[in-house]
């Protein structure tokens, strides 16, 4: 009993981990194409509490928001939002390793961070075609 607990405890910190790795890598190639100018705008990945009506069977228990910032010198428009938020959901790759890292919102806010936009994860995941290639 004593093991079980304790190989649960440790894949907390695992998973910890790798949602933070995740993150800094994020957050390296997005300086990064910014410095190179393959990016107009400076993004910044951070972990925010996430939407409660967004959980799913791997949600983290708390802080289960992947949250990317926009520096931009300006305020966004909706639209400049969505279509950021968009470009991620089209990596289903990308998508599928947030959900098992427990995230499942993802929240596109401006520099300000007053307003955003958020989209549910799980909902952009293809698993129709996961369950017809079985």
């Amino acid at each position: 009993m004593f093991a079980n607990t304790w190989n649960k405890i440790i894949s907390w910190f695992r998973d910890r981990s790798e949602r933070n790795r995740l993150v800094r890598s994020f957050n390296e190639s997005a300086r990064e194409a910014f410095v190179l100018g393959e990016a107009p705008a400076m993004l910044e990945a951070s972990i925010s509490r996430g939407d409660p009506a967004y959980k799913h069977a791997f949600s983290r228990w708390m802080y289960s928001g992947f949250r990317i910032k926009i520096f931009t010198g300006r305020l966004l428009t909706k639209d400049e939002m969505i279509f950021i938020g968009n470009a991620i959901l089209s990596n289903e790759q990308l998508v599928r390793r947030l959900v098992v890292l427990g995230w499942d919102t993802l929240e596109i806010h401006g520099e300000n961070a007053t307003y955003g936009c958020k989209w549910k994860l799980a909902d952009h995941i293809e698993t129709i075609n996961l369950l017809n290639s079985w």
